[in-house]
């Protein structure tokens, strides 16, 4: 007996959860930051509207209709289009293999969230004990933690250095808890995803009233969404809008398909896409409030430390009593005093303070969540219990995600019926036994390497593939009647222009100008230089390891991408 969900709520939810991953709270507010606030949405919903809802509608209808995984859908409508299918899930498991690695990162960060004070907060002492370790001292103890106590990465891809055990029990445990909650298929899926996917939205809702009251949370959100309508002129906004809402429902993956194959075939999908399109979309404009207001609250008190430590100056060099300076008097001081005592004044260093500045300082990916954030939480009250839900609503994510990735591997393994039913079932222990390259000293390198290239051209192309062949191969008529059986309604003219026309075309036009721009940078990956890296990663120490001219550009490139540290 085919396996079905218990009921539509399971199933909407599983999209949902599945749809709406990380990258929904690291990659979006940063994109609408740096690309003109308020403006960002306008190419943004243009995307949605005519890119992503289209091939989301799609998919759930090809899958539900067909009944079966990606491999088996795409060669039952053409044996030339089994290619797809094995894509989309050799594309899902080396997607799996590095996503859980974020996985582990995040459990680490859990577990130590639990010690007071955050073991971020402060450097570690020297072995000597007489002072604070030097190599932290030069970095934050933000990023010492990240870079040193957490990944120990090493100054090359070539150099992998030694397994991290406890990124390696992390790791291990991210993929027991995806192991039980695949115990039984899509039933204890079903089951899970009331938690995962739902409870995120409460440790959100949680981070929007208190980072509402924080000091400076408007400064963020003004920073946030204040158009900048010239940017649109930037056809790189235009790219990056496209690619985060395609990659953002998760489509191309083989996992949608998957989940609509255990639909009832008299089910409603058209309205199943819209419905988790808005959603998705309207995660990420929810989840940009709460993090860029304490994102503006970690900026104010940048600010404001800056502020201080010129009082500070001005009151020792020109004899003022403490508490006249104040911050919020601080302009006017100053402008008195330049009046008054310019050559003196002149003599004084002064660090420019800039809110702007500071608010510049924002970060997307790695850099967001185990910098940028856990810095900002230690200034917040009770900022153990912040780091503690932060982390769960991120591995909550996370596992929803990991949901549908795994399914779109399993379900055309099953479906081929080629290889022992007990196979799928160790498909975790077989992942996180090659997933250890991870939690080597260089595995940081691996996973950007593998974020950069494995979710974007070939899911892309796979894309193209699939409009091709459920339209111009299965042909608009015999889709038209699979919607009619299904909806009870044959799509309207929007889907049919979508689908004959308007996607494939912005699909074939986003990866020629990715294509485009990757060659466009690459020549300018920074020279090999020691300093540079050094500065970059936490002041690593030096040593002797050679490593051939391509793998130092990787290495610059993932600490220029990655590593979002303090100069």
């Amino acid at each position: 007996m085919e396996p079905k969900w218990d009921n539509k709520i399971q199933y909407l939810l599983t999209c949902i959860g599945f749809a709406v991953g990380i990258g929904n709270v690291w990659r979006f507010p940063y994109l609408c930051q740096i690309y003109g606030g308020g403006a960002f949405l306008i190419p943004y919903l243009i995307a949605l509207v005519f890119e992503g809802l289209p091939l989301l509608y799609l998919e759930m209808a090809i899958g539900q209709r067909l009944r079966l995984g990606s491999i088996g859908a795409w060669n039952s409508i053409s044996p030339f289009l089994g290619g797809v299918g094995i894509a989309s899930m050799i594309v899902s498991l080396l997607i799996c293999l590095f996503y859980n690695t974020i996985m582990a990162w995040i459990l680490w960060y859990f577990f130590h969230s639990f010690q007071n004070p955050l073991p971020w907060t402060q450097c570690p002492l020297n072995e000597n004990r007489t002072g604070y370790n030097a190599e932290c001292e030069k970095s934050t103890p933000v990023n010492y933690f990240w870079y040193r106590e957490t990944l120990n990465i090493t100054r090359s891809i070539d150099d992998s250095g030694s397994l991290q055990w406890g990124l390696v029990i992390c790791l291990a445990s991210a993929w027991c808890v995806l192991y039980i909650c695949f115990i039984k298929g899509i039933e204890s899926i079903g089951k899970a995803v009331y938690v995962t996917t739902t409870f995120p939205y409460l440790v959100l809702t949680i981070f929007l009233v208190r980072g509402l009251t924080l000091p400076g949370a408007t400064d963020g959100l003004v920073y946030l969404f204040t158009p900048d309508w010239d940017i649109l002129m930037n056809p790189q906004v235009w790219l990056d809008a496209a690619t985060q809402i395609f990659f953002s429902l998760s489509v191309a993956f083989g996992g949608l398909i998957a989940f609509a194959s255990y639909n009832d075939e008299k089910n409603n999908c058209e309205r199943d896409a819209v419905l988790v399109g808005i959603i998705n979309s309207a995660t990420s404009l929810y989840a940009s409030i709460p993090i860029f207001s304490i994102l503006g609250f970690k900026a104010n008190n940048a600010y404001n430390a800056c502020l201080q430590g010129n009082i500070l100056d001005l009151t020792n060099e020109f004899d003022i009593s403490d508490q006249n300076i104040t911050t919020e008097n601080y302009d006017d001081w100053l402008a008195y005093l330049n009046r008054t005592f310019p050559d003196k004044l002149a003599r004084v260093v002064l660090t420019p303070c800039d809110l702007e500045k500071f608010l510049d300082q924002s970060a997307s990916g790695t850099g967001l969540a185990f910098i940028a954030f856990t810095e900002a939480v230690i200034s917040m009250p009770g900022s153990q219990v912040w780091a503690i839900l932060f982390f769960i609503m991120l591995f909550s994510l996370g596992l929803s995600s990991m949901f549908g990735n795994l399914e779109g591997v399993l379900t055309p393994i099953r479906d081929l019926k080629l290889v022992p039913k007990w196979i799928p079932r160790i498909a975790c222990l077989m992942c996180f036994l090659i997933a250890l390259i991870f939690t080597q000293g260089s595995g940081n390198y691996w996973v950007e390497v593998f974020n950069s290239y494995v979710g974007s051209v070939p899911l892309l192309i796979i894309a193209v593939f699939e409009v091709i062949g459920v339209i111009y191969i299965r042909g608009m008529k015999t889709f038209s009647d699979d919607i009619l059986f299904m909806n009870g309604r044959r799509p309207n003219i929007y889907w049919k222009i979508c689908w004959w026309f308007i996607s494939p075309v912005m699909l074939v036009v986003v990866f020629i100008a990715y294509v485009v721009i990757q060659i466009q940078k690459h020549p300018v990956y920074p020279a090999w230089n020691p300093d540079y890296v050094s500065r970059i990663s936490v002041g690593m120490q030096q040593h002797g390891t050679k490593s051939s001219h391509r793998s130092k550009r990787i290495t610059c490139y993932v600490l220029k991408s990655v590593c979002n540290l303090s100069a």
